[in-house]
């Protein structure tokens, strides 16, 4: 079994005087595929902001490749190989297709290996290969989402951070994306993941932890998952 690439110990994180996060905790292997479900509330965004850097825990400690990084922020994360794709699609409207791509390969490490890195985005994703010279902002929703994740794959990270990567998209627009998160995954990129749609998520994931209020409520396989009464109950229902 693989060591532990990421683990999150205990944290409390706060916005303002609010609590979001309650002393969760969680890890990932290497070359795992790792999902955290939850409501619309529950702290699933933030808990991914702040393993990237743009929050900080006041308790607890965050640890990527044995480095503490829970205090840096994200321009000391993603040249240690994280890297996160925000809900929503996000996307430099303005800039062509490739542009947007390059972008990605900003750090020194990634700009070395940016033609072979085009490559394999676009072998993941050959409607971008077709378009790209359109500019970011004329691309339908499922094409945004797979023009932010192949930019954020330029940087050549271990670990990718999901953010809601269906939110919105057609159904079968999502089974490309999650068919896409698996093949990521195949290559050899560590997944965290969160995700409203937890049926299919929970199909591709290897493990699972659901976050309610704020805390960790459940973990456990992704089949465990999906077997269980409470998630079915809650998540799963028709």
């Amino acid at each position: 079994m693989h060591e532990a690439l990421l683990k999150v110990s205990g944290i409390d994180v706060f916005y303002g005087d609010v609590q979001i996060l309650r002393e969760v905790s969680l890890e990932v292997r290497g070359g795992e595929i790792v999902t955290v479900i939850g409501p619309n509330g529950a702290g699933k965004s933030t808990l991914l902001r702040t393993i990237m850097g743009f929050e900080h825990p006041r308790q607890g400690s965050i640890t990527f490749k044995e480095i503490a990084i829970d205090r840096l922020p994200p321009e000391r994360t993603v040249p240690l190989g994280l890297t996160i794709v925000p809900e929503g699609a996000r996307v430099f409207a303005d800039m062509s297709v490739l542009d947007n791509l390059k972008m990605g390969s900003y750090i020194k490490s990634a700009r070395s290996s940016r033609e072979q890195a085009l490559e394999q985005v676009f072998t993941l994703f050959p409607r971008l290969h077709e378009r790209t010279s359109q500019k970011g902002g004329t691309l339908s929703g499922g094409e945004r989402q797979m023009l932010a994740i192949g930019r954020a794959l330029m940087s050549r990270p271990t670990l990718l951070l999901l953010d809601e990567p269906s939110l919105g998209l057609a159904p079968i627009l999502v089974t490309d994306v999650f068919e896409a998160v698996l093949e990521i995954a195949r290559a050899g990129v560590t997944v965290l993941l969160v995700e409203q749609n937890v049926h299919v998520s929970l199909e591709i994931t290897d493990r699972a932890y659901v976050l309610e209020n704020g805390r960790i409520v459940m973990e456990g396989s992704g089949s465990d998952l999906a077997h269980n009464d409470h998630v079915r109950k809650a998540y799963l229902a028709l």
